[in-house]
């Protein structure tokens, strides 16, 4: 089972100090992955949510790329109709071919209604809109001529380079849990990335996924991730209140290896951490604990 880190690049915790040791320390600390969110503006009924600032995705990813040699570097995830698929097709290969083949594109298509209006996206095309998309950003980067000719986005004649150097394109992530992220993830996803599902969530959806991938003549189901809230509980601590809803990973190391065990017995492959944390200090902690006291008992 490999562990990613979610990177603070939003909320009480995002400043490009902490981003920056947070990348840098994961890798030390000997993490598989580093991982960021996405919001373009966030509207005001969301602050509380997501805090006011949210440093864009890609550009974060590229500073964590830049101190760091090993780590993979994950969007968890990022919202596809949100950006022209020719632009986002271009920053992604870049930062793949400059990193060195480290990109993880988790995808999804939104669902923060008023985000959406203000970005002119019309949320109920959303769906629509991001599969469109992928497809453009898979012509872009595996085709040598690439064309395309769709509702929302039309190209021809011309060059794209740098092409990623993972090959045929970085995998592909599929984030949410509804019967459209799974038949997305079915169709194109390395692997299926949800947040915060329980164990008995992740086997009923690993059997669905079985059968959209059979009536599709797909052999092989992607692989089960999971992004979950997470707390490494001192003596006498009490668990936090998961930020995203559903089950929080929270106790002391040894109830912590038996959560994820089940999880780990359930199908999930690559567990993405989001430390629950008041500060800055404490969210390092939490990061060296886990990677000190918990995952070597997971070996």
């Amino acid at each position: 089972m490999q562990f990613g880190v979610w990177i603070p690049n939003c909320r009480h915790l995002a400043t490009p100090e902490i981003i920056r040791r947070t990348a840098v320390r994961a890798e030390q600390l000997g993490y598989d992955s580093v991982w960021v969110s996405d919001h373009v503006v966030v509207p005001n009924a969301h602050v509380d949510r997501f805090g006011a600032a949210m440093y864009d995705p890609l550009i974060t990813l590229a500073v964590a790329a830049g101190a760091t040699s090993r780590v993979s570097l994950g969007t968890t995830v990022l919202i596809v109709p949100y950006r022209n698929p020719v632009v986002t097709a271009k920053m992604v290969s870049s930062l793949d071919a400059l990193s060195g083949g480290r990109v993880v594109l988790g995808i999804g298509a939104g669902w923060v209604a008023e985000e959406s209006a203000m970005l002119g996206v019309p949320f109920e095309e959303r769906g629509p809109m991001t599969d469109e998309y992928l497809a453009a950003m898979r012509e872009l980067w595996t085709s040598p001529t690439p064309s395309f000719a769709g509702k929302y986005t039309q190209f021809r004649e011309l060059h794209f380079e740098p092409k990623p150097v993972q090959k045929p394109h970085p995998p592909i992530w599929v984030g949410g849990h509804g019967r459209a992220s799974l038949r997305r993830a079915a169709e194109i996803g390395a692997a299926w990335h949800p947040i915060n599902r329980s164990a008995e969530e992740i086997r009923t959806a690993r059997a669905e996924l079985q059968q959209l991938c059979q009536a599709r003549g797909r052999a092989m189901p992607p692989a089960v991730t999971l992004r979950n809230d997470a707390f490494v509980l001192r003596a006498g601590q009490t668990a936090p209140l998961p930020v995203h809803g559903g089950s929080v990973l929270a106790g002391e190391p040894a109830a912590l290896v038996d959560q994820i065990g089940v999880l780990r017995t359930a199908g999930v492959e690559h567990l993405v951490l989001e430390f629950l944390a008041p500060d800055g200090a404490d969210f390092d902690e939490q990061i060296a604990l886990f990677a000190e006291r918990v995952r070597p008992r997971l070996a």
